[in-house]
């Protein structure tokens, strides 16, 4: 058949690929083992459209209401949103929501490109709190909070405050300290809790970022909760949110043709979080605490700790490979997929969907690995950018001007006229209107060479790079 996709989409189901990246539902295996193969056996019977006993998401007043309501009560929210399009408009419509054109925002600097992207249609000012990294291993470690202390008090007039809640690499920050202070200074505080939709299912696990004080927040229930690929949730807390302004928001950034299955299986993540959400949360960090003890008797490939124990970051600094080599030797030869590999090591993303067979396969993969693999030499450091580029044009007003490319050595010292964000987890090194720094090309030549994907350059191959020339906008 001359159907690409679906020929690819079958030969991964074939090749039976042990997954610890997202989707949470680790290609379905949860629905099988707890009883939903039935419902989704006949899946596409069950798309459909806005038709009498269906409901409307953008008006519900019947079954997604009751749904809604549902949720609501399992994640302790006011007020709970299904988003059909991914935590990407959730973003989107949340920053939008409580800023105005020309308003200031404070962002912590790692933030999701979604959050500049709100920038840009919103006519927003962003103001950033710088990264805080971890050297070991270039993973983020999440905001201090007296540099969200110093960013807030020289920001006065800044309407919000947008936080990720936890890192990608499961880190988190003091944010009911935080969230307390910038309501002290009348700040709505947003939370892009992408990666922490399972947060509530253990006293084991770091608090919910509701549970801490934040007004609003996004959560991709796909990534660790057992919903479909591109389904989320926002939740509102308290009085602070205009709803209305929200839902006049999401409708401008959400279909108007809002998938059925999407918000099928964001009610089945529900169903499963409050009816076996605890027992399988609790299975699953078992799991995780033997597979690290059997790990910490490698020689060469270690574990570092994050403060949720979900996210597992396997460290090859002392192998001597890249985590970009790591992650092809598992997929080639081991058939298990991780969700993420930089320079340093790969990023493992385990659900209550993960089996404990999943981790016995991944330790005798490691170990195999472990003593296969060691390169004489060690890996020298390469340093994440931690300088902040100089804003030197809003994410606006770089989008809307001409760009012309420029070679890579050259484009230091210019304006970016576009992102340069290694991918995943889509966190912008450079943003439109930012200037090109030395640290910045150095980091992605130097990265690129080893393995790491550069997205938002038009360019793939990374020779150019698109600038702005200043004189434009004067």
């Amino acid at each position: 058949m001359e159907t690409p996709i679906i020929n690819s989409l079958r030969n991964l189901v074939d090749e039976n690929i042990i997954s610890f990246h997202v989707p949470g539902h680790k290609k379905g295996n949860i629905y099988d083992k707890l009883g939903y193969g039935d419902l989704f056996k006949n899946l596409y019977k069950l798309d459909t459209t806005e038709v009498p006993g269906t409901d409307n998401l953008h008006s519900p007043e019947e079954c997604i209401m009751e749904s809604l309501k549902i949720a609501s009560e399992t994640f302790k929210s006011d007020k709970t949103y299904y988003l059909i399009n991914g935590s990407t408009c959730g973003i989107e419509a949340a920053i939008m929501a409580v800023t105005k054109p020309k308003e200031k925002i404070i962002m912590n600097r790692e933030c999701h490109q979604s959050a500049i992207n709100a920038c840009i249609v919103g006519d927003i000012n962003p103001v950033y709190i710088k990264a805080n990294i971890n050297d070991h291993s270039n993973t983020l470690n999440g905001v201090k909070f007296e540099h969200v202390k110093t960013v807030i008090d020289s920001n006065l007039d800044a309407k919000a405050l947008f936080l990720t809640y936890p890192t990608y690499f499961g880190n988190i920050c003091d944010l009911k300290s935080i969230c307390e202070y910038a309501h002290s200074k009348d700040m709505i505080v947003v939370v892009d809790e992408a990666h922490g939709a399972h947060l509530g299912l253990s006293d084991k696990l770091p608090d919910t970022a509701l549970s801490q004080g934040a007004d609003l927040v996004i959560q991709s229930t796909h990534k660790t909760l057992p919903a479909f690929t591109q389904s989320s949730m926002i939740h509102i807390k308290g009085n602070r949110i205009d709803e209305n302004r929200l839902s006049n928001m999401l409708r401008i950034t959400q279909s108007s043709s809002p998938s059925y299955l999407l918000m099928a299986s964001l009610e089945i993540a529900v169903n499963i979080y409050l009816n076996k959400g605890k027992d399988l949360m609790e299975e699953l960090l078992g799991n995780i605490s033997e597979f690290k003890n059997d790990i910490y008797k490698l020689k060469y490939i270690s574990t570092d700790e994050s403060d949720d124990k979900t996210k597992i970051f396997l460290n090859t600094k002392k192998l001597g490979i890249t985590g970009y080599d790591l992650e092809k030797i598992l997929r080639e030869k081991y058939k298990i997929q991780v969700e993420l590999a930089n320079y340093y090591g790969v990023l493992l993303i385990s659900t209550i969907g993960n089996t404990k067979e999943d981790f016995s396969k991944l330790k005798e993969a490691l170990y195999e690995i472990d003593k296969k693999y060691k390169d004489e030499s060690t890996l020298r450091n390469i340093y994440y950018p931690l300088n902040m580029p100089k804003k030197i044009l809003t994410p606006r007003e770089a989008f809307y001007t001409d760009k012309k490319n420029v070679k890579i050595n050259d484009s230091i010292g210019k304006i970016a006229g576009e992102y340069i964000i290694p991918y995943p987890p889509g966190i912008s090194l450079v943003s439109p209107g930012e200037e090109i720094t030395e640290e910045v090309i150095e980091y992605i030549i130097e990265c690129r060479e080893k393995g790491m994907n550069v997205s938002g350059v038009k360019d793939s191959n990374l020779e150019y790079i698109q600038t702005i020339d200043i004189k434009q906008t004067k």
